[in-house]
């Protein structure tokens, strides 16, 4: 645990959506540490917002344990660049598809583009998101609102449905939420909103996807060190970023991945409509 980064950070700020290598420090997404067994031996996988941070390391992870992977990001080529090299370095395949998930249009391709690239999709990572900061409602305009919906549920829904018509017994549906789905910060009023939408969305779809043989499950995250962070977050936040929970830092991407590798897994088959934390020791009540 204490060779882990912890606060205070160093001052920095960046333009949205950020950058990772210009992070201090820059994040750990498991790129020496993450051994696979083969857990996912020849699954597809999809991962939205696979370029950096939690996405990255969920994608390295799936690749050493043995599964493909398409990596649906915005426009970070240099950061999703950096992922695939690792996940072809696992000897895996991985499929770059930059766009904006939040037009239904968009969301339809990438699962059009699994199928034929990957030969199918076995699991469904929705973890795309957008947030930004604002300490007043009236800060908050109508276009922020809309788009923040847009992203973070809308296209899960977009995604979700596309896939599902491919997706076979024994597959897997992972959604991102968050430690503000049960707790709200109120400075991310729109993104917190979103994110206890995504709670419901998952326990409802889990019950409608049953008979099928699909899982899906959610991961709620607490503060994980990405570059979410310094792109959408006040300078003085980010430098005491993490201090409010018990650990007193940050979560690293890498200390996700296993979360997602078990949801996943076959073996987890009785495994949906559950709620992951991974939170620093944060209950989520």
């Amino acid at each position: 645990m204490n060779e882990h980064p912890k606060p205070p950070f160093p001052n920095q700020t960046q333009p949205m959506p950020g950058q990772t290598k210009v992070m201090e420090p820059v994040p750990d997404h498991g790129e020496r540490t993450y051994r696979g067994c083969g857990r996912l031996a020849d699954k597809k996988a999809v991962i939205t917002g696979a370029d950096s941070g939690i996405g990255r390391a969920v994608a390295i992870a799936y690749a050493r344990e043995g599964a493909d992977v398409l990596i649906a990001y915005l426009n970070e080529h240099e950061d999703a660049k950096e992922t695939q090299r690792v996940v072809e370095d696992a000897g895996r395949k991985a499929v770059l598809v930059p766009g904006d998930v939040q037009h239904a249009d968009h969301c339809r391709d990438i699962v059009k583009k699994a199928v034929s690239e990957l030969g199918g999709i076995d699991i469904l990572v929705n973890n795309a998101a957008h947030q930004a900061t604002f300490k007043s409602i009236d800060d908050i305009s109508d276009e922020e609102w809309e788009l923040t919906f847009k992203v973070n549920i809308h296209a899960m829904f977009y995604l979700t449905k596309a896939a599902v018509p491919h997706m076979r017994p024994g597959s897997a549906i992972i959604n991102t939420a968050s430690i503000n789905s049960d707790t709200p910060n109120p400075t991310l009023l729109a993104y917190a909103t979103t994110k206890g939408a995504i709670q419901n969305f998952t326990a409802g779809l889990a019950q409608l996807l049953a008979e099928k043989g699909i899982r899906a499950n959610t991961v709620a995250p607490g503060p994980i060190w990405t570059p979410l962070i310094p792109s959408t977050m006040p300078e003085d936040a980010v430098t005491k970023f993490g201090k409010q929970v018990p650990m007193q830092r940050p979560g690293q991407p890498a200390e996700l991945a296993t979360a997602y590798v078990m949801l996943a897994d076959p073996l987890s088959s009785y495994v949906s409509g559950a709620t992951i934390a991974v939170t620093g020791g944060k209950p989520i009540l």
